[in-house]
């Protein structure tokens, strides 16, 4: 696959991430009447639904990345060359913020426009870190062991994570710059970005980290991207 499709899957797939995450949090407030707790459920409905279609639409493409995080930890395990990482992540940037827009378009709001929702402080933060260590792990685990749900299982602790973290789980640092330029139910302040984006990055190395050692690198031969069957990488585990 050419790297220039590999970077046009990575933008249009995080531009209909951040279309679904913004859009049903504009449609969940509008319809919920001021009633949060029903607002948060149908946007997390909506974004776990919405994330499995969007990995197994462009994850045998880019690989379905749509999130800086993960690519800065597959390019620390060699699954992406050096050269590609800046790319990909501009392709996921600029994806976030046309995501943004074409939500704003759908409800008829301006294009970006800053957000007032004040997401700070060390319970944002560590949940942050807590929402992204989760999600490398998840990925990181199931890629190795069992490929074939990795997708679902993305989407479910995405959509755990809405609600066992105070932060609603962002656990991307395109996202939240994107969500900064939307004062919806969704967004973020601008100054409370770089916060969240710091805790990401802390939690996406950390993972790296526990989850390359609690699943050994599988043999070189074995499939594309690090994943194997589990009865090649059974083995590869025995052996060490």
């Amino acid at each position: 696959m050419t790297l220039a499709r590999r970077l046009v899957a990575e933008g249009l797939g995080t531009a209909l991430l951040l279309a679904m995450v913004v859009g049903s949090g504009i449609m969940a407030e509008r319809l919920a009447g001021g009633n949060v707790a029903i607002a948060l459920l149908a946007n997390t409905i909506a974004t776990g639904a919405g994330l499995v279609a969007l990995i197994l639409m462009f994850g045998a493409i880019s690989g379905a990345h749509f999130n800086p995080a993960v690519t800065l930890s597959e390019a620390w395990q060699k699954n992406v060359p050096p050269g590609e990482v800046l790319p990909y992540i501009a392709a996921q940037v600029a994806g976030a913020f046309a995501g943004v827009a074409a939500a704003h378009g759908m409800f008829g709001e301006a294009l970006f426009f800053a957000s007032e929702h004040a997401r700070t402080g060390p319970s944002q933060w560590w949940s942050e870190f807590v929402a992204t260590f989760g999600l490398i792990g998840v990925i990181i685990g199931c890629s190795r062991s069992r490929p074939g749900i990795t997708p679902f299982a993305v989407a479910a602790y995405i959509t755990a994570a809405y609600w066992f973290t105070a932060s609603t789980s962002f656990a991307n640092p395109a996202v939240t710059l994107a969500r900064s330029a939307s004062n919806t139910f969704a967004g973020i302040r601008p100054a409370d970005a770089p916060g969240f984006i710091l805790a990401q990055l802390a939690g996406a190395a950390a993972a790296t980290l526990v989850f390359r050692w609690l699943y050994p690198a599988p043999p070189a031969n074995a499939t594309v991207a690090g994943t194997v069957a589990p009865g090649d990488f059974i083995p590869a585990l025995e052996d060490r």
